[in-house]
């Protein structure tokens, strides 16, 4: 069964491919509706990926983003699970303080990056600003709502038994609500993925979206191409081959799945 799905996906993506090359031979070749050099084609970005990778420019790119993502998710991570115990601990802070996270939420990250060279400079420090207010909101948001959606049985419960304040989120509530904080760390990490993009877009030295407007600077669209491609593929694979794998456990163990 597994060796039948890997099939069917390769066969997917492989079809992607052979549909792309003949929408480039059609635009450039058969119909001469676009230059080559202003639509990517699988040789070029092919052939781009070979060279980033062998002269080491792609795996620097790649390390220096995942460790400003990694720095950004964690801090963002902590800020959240604050937040949200916050507003659904006191009500004042429900009514005015959550209305707030979620307008500021609705911002595009690429909005915080004027604050965070002007506070911060071009520095590592300004990126990782950007990822923090990029995804700190939407975690504070799940666990708010995780928090909020624990049958309130367990909570009678519990305090029938007697635990103090601490205990109860510490055994009831986390744990009751671990689901649904998973749920919101994987959003949160793709709001940090793309928040770090936006950072690195306008103020970075080495990383993918510095790489990406190099390609841009350089008029070269199929290095564009490629490092929007690694992007997505290392997003795919932080959330399928981490979050999902942690989700699934968990909703195992509890006789969900």
């Amino acid at each position: 069964m597994n060796l039948k799905k890997i099939a069917g996906n390769l066969l997917f993506f492989a079809a992607l491919v052979v549909m792309w090359q003949l929408l480039y031979t059609a635009a450039c070749d058969w119909f001469s509706w676009a230059k080559p050099y202003a639509i990517p084609s699988p040789a070029g970005v092919l052939d781009c990926l070979a060279r980033l990778a062998s002269n080491g420019t792609l795996w620097a790119a790649i390390t220096s983003s995942l460790i400003r993502v990694l720095i950004g998710f964690v801090i963002s991570i902590a800020i959240g699970i604050v937040l949200g115990a916050l507003i659904v601990r006191f009500r004042y802070l429900e009514q005015n303080l959550k209305p707030l996270i979620l307008g500021v939420q609705t911002l595009p990250s690429i909005c915080w990056v004027p604050f965070a060279i002007l506070w911060f400079g071009l520095t590592e420090s300004a990126i990782v600003f950007v990822v923090v207010m990029g995804s700190a909101f939407g975690i504070a948001i799940a666990i708010e709502s995780g928090i909020k959606n624990v049958p309130p049985i367990y909570i009678k419960a519990a305090r029938t038994m007697g635990v103090d304040s601490f205990q109860l989120y510490a055994r009831v509530i986390f744990p009751a609500a671990l689901p649904a904080f998973v749920s919101g760390l994987k959003q949160g990490w793709s709001f940090a993925w793309r928040a770090l993009m936006s950072g690195e877009v306008m103020s970075a030295s080495m990383g993918l979206g510095y790489t990406l407007m190099v390609g841009r600077d350089l008029a070269d669209i199929n290095q564009v191409m490629t490092v929007m491609l690694v992007i997505i593929l290392i997003g795919i694979l932080i959330d399928k081959g981490i979050f999902t794998q942690i989700e699934m456990r968990i909703l195992k163990k509890r006789g969900l799945l």
